[in-house]
């Protein structure tokens, strides 16, 4: 086959497999609107780039071997992930590894659309992995809503990660750092960019923001351990990473936009180690209140 009868056959491949992420199985959601936003891509540092929505981010990490893709969003936010890849100058068919933060629909959805139209393999740790098999969240998820589960595209064999795992493509190298609490499956993602003689730590944080479904405690109840103190540790964990670069799955947690906006040639506003630090004193005062209100409310219930 001819290079160019090649690139228009996996065109048309592009094209089939990704309208139906778009329509057939996208979610609605109170801000699924919002969250889908497009937004085009940019740089972060060296081969780093930003290639999510305006509030769920996705990133890939491109390499002369093939790149590394990190996160989906929505199933509907495939096909802008997609277009913001090949308006890189880059193809789907090149990137070889797709990687996953949590098992949340606004962080997975899209995974399998961009696994048809890559022909990647899809790793994460062993919590995410069963959910994207599964197709669902499991129970021990705080979100979990067993009148209402939210159903994700299912994944057939996903490579099941051990924590501090380090993934290669090529020269390209990235870790997985296990961080639950958020959700049994959290996963961030540690690696070093260069850009000519300027290297960096960036690091992909998964959310540390303790939210669940009406009736879940992370401090236990009677049909739930206490997981408190495991989230605090995953907060300490990410505390501890070597960071220079930090973006989170939600961007305006660490003010990606803000920080793109204020960008310089001379500047590079996103090499920023106090955002790192913000990002977990966040957590950890989120954790703090939320365990105070839980406590509070057990109290209220024993009275």
């Amino acid at each position: 086959m001819k290079p160019t009868s090649y690139l228009f056959a996996a065109s048309l491949l592009l094209a089939a497999a990704l309208p139906s992420a778009a329509h057939e199985d996208a979610i609605n959601c109170t801000q699924c609107k919002q969250w889908n936003v497009p937004q085009k891509p940019f740089r972060i540092h060296g081969s780093t780039y930003y290639v999510g929505t305006t509030e769920l981010s996705s990133i890939l990490i491109a390499g002369k071997d093939g790149h590394i893709l990190i996160d989906g969003a929505l199933p509907q936010s495939a096909p802008l992930i997609a277009a913001s890849i090949r308006e890189l100058g880059f193809r789907m068919e090149d990137v070889k590894l797709i990687l996953n933060s949590h098992e949340h629909f606004d962080h997975a959805g899209g995974l399998a659309a961009l696994q048809r139209a890559s022909g990647a393999q899809v790793a994460a740790s062993p919590s995410a992995a069963a959910a994207l098999e599964r197709g669902t969240v499991g129970e021990d998820d705080p979100q979990y809503n067993p009148t209402n589960p939210t159903m994700l595209q299912k994944i057939a064999k996903v490579r099941v990660l051990r924590d501090g795992e380090t993934l290669k493509v090529g020269s390209l190298a990235v870790t997985a750092h296990f961080t639950p609490g958020h959700t049994p499956g959290g996963t961030s993602w540690a690696w070093r960019s260069c850009e000519g003689a300027s290297c960096v730590n960036i690091v992909y944080a998964d959310s540390i923001n303790p939210i669940s479904e009406d009736g879940y405690y992370f401090t236990g109840s009677e049909n739930q351990p206490d997981r408190s103190a495991a989230f605090k540790r995953t907060i300490d964990k990410l505390a501890a990473l070597p960071c220079d670069i930090i973006v989170s799955v939600h961007p305006g947690v660490t003010d990606t936009m803000d920080k793109l906006a204020r960008r310089t040639p001379q500047h590079n506003t996103f090499i920023d180690a106090a955002s790192c630090k913000a990002y977990t004193e966040f957590g950890y005062q989120a954790l703090a209140k939320r365990v105070a209100r839980e406590q509070e409310e057990k109290k209220s219930q024993r009275k």
